[in-house]
């Protein structure tokens, strides 16, 4: 029998008498995803084949949508607590010299640092801990999934017994046992070059960035973290070590002399590995659905693997939500994939680009890399594009809940300080958006409003620009503009209303005279209030 957490066989008071959702998987993603669920009164079963949280640090990087991820179940100032507040990655060349150092677009855009290091299991110990506080959360470890009935009702065979469900959410990993009882193959490359990480005790790093040497005779990265803890990635060559045996201390000493001493018991953890770049043939399959590796594994070289689960995580949670306490057709669900594998799949492309790029092994390759760098960089565009790393994949929404294309529709909203009434005190935009859907209305008069009652189920706010005070309102929530940042976010839909999901991504930008088709869109989704 495993070891149980936080026991809720009942929902709480005021839930929907319904089975759980299953999540597999105790490893970041499925605790977000747990904690996503939570939030919004989801009744969740949590197993875990292991013992424990792990202790091997795998993933060492979130970003800033990742934390405003984690701002959504009320997680942000405890990971925060975890992790390095970084600025970015700097890239250098054949012979050491330093490339440009990439930023990001804009310092604080979505309220969060750009990059921020941290350890795995730190990580997934603050996770764990504070589901200690929700009610709505059983968590099993030492549970295996060993089998999946569907039918009438969706029953979870765990090797403790039977279980009924509602969902299943496979956040179990590359071997995902979720995928494999689906029978769901993954396409993609599987590389053979092998790599020796080696996670560091007591380290002299102390820079707030990741560092990528693009040295051709020895590709290394090094990533600092928290209290002398720090990563380096190495390239190894023809007959140094195979992949999946352990390293010989003599090697890692080795590799990493041009840098430090260091003894054997400053080395926390060090394997060899080879890397795969494969996506998930289908994300869901009858009542299962895939995050994270187990719908998508990458190369690490974008930082983007657990980033990537988070993103999935922010997207379905709250269609799950919406399904399980039957305010939105199943249909929603499907936009899951459709929203997400896009963009997954270019930043899998993308995470190969960049390896055999940057951490190229060819000299002509890294010769003809540095000259394109220099020559880039000598113009303000150029020096842009690698500087706010225009060059990565963006996330946009093509498919799924969004109206039309272009401009801010399928992107994800900024998080700026805005001023709310009566009080204006500075406050991040989510905090006025709230958790479900968010009707914007951005300098638009009463009789626009009017015109909007169609539209179901949204928070309305009024969005007060251009330096004015925001004036408390009985019908609507009222917002301003702190800092310039949220004239620059919305001053190109002054006069239309804007549209924002719940996981902050724009379905849509419009007139009053377009409501209805804005409307039409909410309802091809969201079921009918019952009359009373």
């Amino acid at each position: 029998m495993g070891a149980h957490l936080g026991l809720s066989r009942q929902a709480p008071a005021g839930m929907t008498a319904q089975p759980p959702v299953l999540v597999v998987g105790a490893g970041p993603v499925g605790l977000t995803m747990a904690h996503l669920l939570a939030a919004r009164g989801v009744a969740v079963l949590l197993v875990e084949q292991n013992a424990t949280t792990s202790a091997e640090a795998k993933a060492i990087s979130l970003d800033d949508e990742s934390l405003r991820t984690m701002q959504m179940a009320g997680l942000d100032q405890a990971v925060l607590e975890i992790v390095v507040p970084g600025t970015g990655t700097r890239y250098f060349g054949r012979k050491g010299q330093m490339l440009f150092h990439a930023r990001g677009p804009q310092p604080y855009r979505l309220g969060f640092p750009f990059k921020n290091q941290f350890a795995q299991p730190e990580l997934e110990r603050v996770l764990l801990q504070a589901l200690k506080n929700r009610p709505e959360v059983e968590v099993r470890f030492g549970t295996a999934l060993v089998g999946l009935r569907e039918g009438e009702t969706t029953i979870a065979e765990l090797d403790s017994g039977e279980v009924e469900v509602s969902w299943v959410l496979g956040c179990d990993g590359g071997r995902s046992t979720v995928r494999e009882l689906k029978k769901i193959d993954m396409t993609g490359t599987s590389h053979r070059e092998v790599w020796l990480v080696a996670d560091t005790t007591g380290d002299h790093h102390s820079e707030r960035y990741g560092m990528h040497l693009g040295m051709p005779d020895r590709p290394t990265v090094i990533v600092p973290g928290r209290d002398g803890r720090c990563r380096y990635e190495f390239r190894l060559r023809e007959g140094e070590a195979a992949a999946g045996e352990r390293p010989e201390f003599g090697l890692i000493q080795q590799l990493i002399a041009p840098y430090r001493d260091i003894t054997a018991a400053e080395v926390e953890r060090a394997v060899t590995y080879t890397f795969n770049a494969v996506i998930a043939d289908r994300w869901r399959d009858g009542r299962c659905l895939l995050l994270g590796d187990a719908a998508h594994m990458m190369p690490p070289f974008a930082g983007q693997g657990l980033n990537s689960g988070v993103r999935d995580a922010a997207n379905l949670a709250w269609k799950l939500a919406e399904v399980w306490h039957g305010r939105c057709e199943e249909r929603l669900l499907d936009t899951y994939e459709a929203e997400r594998r896009p963009h997954a799949t270019a930043i899998v492309a993308f995470s190969e680009r960049l390896g055999r790029v940057v951490m190229t092994s060819s000299r002509l390759r890294a010769m003809t890399r540095d000259l394109l760098v220099r020559v880039a960089r000598l113009t303000g565009p150029g020096r842009r594009y690698l500087e706010e790393m225009r060059f990565r994949p963006r996330t946009v929404h093509r498919e799924g809940v969004v109206l039309g294309q272009g401009g801010l529709v399928g992107t994800q909203l900024p998080q700026p300080l805005v001023l709310v009434p009566p009080g204006l005190r500075p406050v991040l935009l989510d905090e006025a958006l709230g958790e479900g859907f968010a009707l914007l209305g951005v300098d638009v008069d009463a009789v626009d409003w009017a015109r909007t009652t169609e539209l179901a189920r949204v928070r309305r706010i009024d969005v007060v620009l251009g330096d004015r005070l925001p004036r408390p309102l009985s019908e609507r929530q009222a917002i301003a503009d702190a800092d310039g940042r949220l004239e620059a976010a919305l001053g190109a839909a002054r006069g239309r209303f804007v549209l924002v999901k719940p996981d902050r991504y724009v379905a849509a930008v419009f007139t009053a005279a377009d409501a209805g088709s804005a409307a039409q869109l909410l309802r091809a989704f969201i079921r009918p209030t019952p009359a009373v």
